[in-house]
């Protein structure tokens, strides 16, 4: 595990949204042993009030909920321009459920049940990176072969055609992009995008690989992102 910057210290204010009353109360005593301010919420209709209401640092985000669902929350923060990270939990185990929440702007997900360590571990990378990303100075475009990210904008195309990216989406290919031609393995990986490398077990970089595969190479002859079996990953032209 990682070493706890300042930043990751910093209390934030959370907000939990699920339906379960148990996972509800112990996600808050989880986080507020941390050091967080957490509210928490028993569907998504609440949640958008409670966002609207006051914003927050993050979004911890039950996918199934009755009335409002999670994948409904976020296309509706998303579609106003609302950028709050949120990590997605789910019970459902078809990547399909997944990847719907991550197409709606979900940062990151988590399937239930979860470890406590690993959720904390998400909630200081999400934090992190949203407290990081707003001052770094951005790099200049990068292209490889027909594909175009613009750093600054944070917007990339394959083609004339732009590719919709959540934000772990647009790190994970920007990480793939400036490597080009580089094998990065899992660990470097998960170090880069999430701060923490979740082990050889873990399947939320295969599901995101998978999901940016959709995206940056289906429907094209070329494909630019390539798995090297027993390593990593890399992006390239041929």
């Amino acid at each position: 595990m990682t070493l706890n910057t300042a930043a990751d210290r910093d209390p934030a204010r959370i907000l939990v949204a699920d339906d379960d009353r148990a996972i509800r109360e112990a996600l808050g005593r989880l986080l507020g042993l941390e050091g967080h301010e957490v509210e928490s919420v028993p569907d998504g209709a609440a949640a958008l009030e409670a966002v609207r209401a006051r914003p927050v640092d993050l979004l911890v985000l039950d996918l199934m909920m009755p009335s409002v669902d999670g994948v409904t929350v976020c296309r509706v923060l998303r579609s106003e321009g609302d950028r709050t990270p949120i990590l997605m939990l789910t019970a459902r185990t078809e990547t399909s459920d997944r990847v719907a929440g991550l197409d709606a702007g979900a940062d990151d997900y988590l399937p239930k049940p979860f470890d406590p360590e690993e959720l904390l571990a998400r909630v200081r990378a999400l934090l992190r990176r949203s407290r990081i990303d707003a001052p770094a100075p951005a790099g200049p475009a990068l292209e490889v072969a027909d594909l175009r990210l613009d750093p600054a904008a944070r917007r990339a195309w394959r083609g004339g055609t732009e590719l919709e990216l959540s934000k772990t989406e647009f790190d994970l290919l920007e990480l793939l992009m400036f490597n080009s031609g580089i094998v990065l393995d899992r660990a470097r990986i998960y170090e880069e995008i999430w701060g923490y490398d979740f082990g050889p077990d873990s399947k939320n970089l295969a599901v995101y690989i998978s999901y940016l595969r959709r995206k940056v190479d289906d429907g094209h002859d070329a494909k630019l992102i390539h798995t090297v079996r027993g390593v990593g990953y890399t992006l390239r032209s041929g």
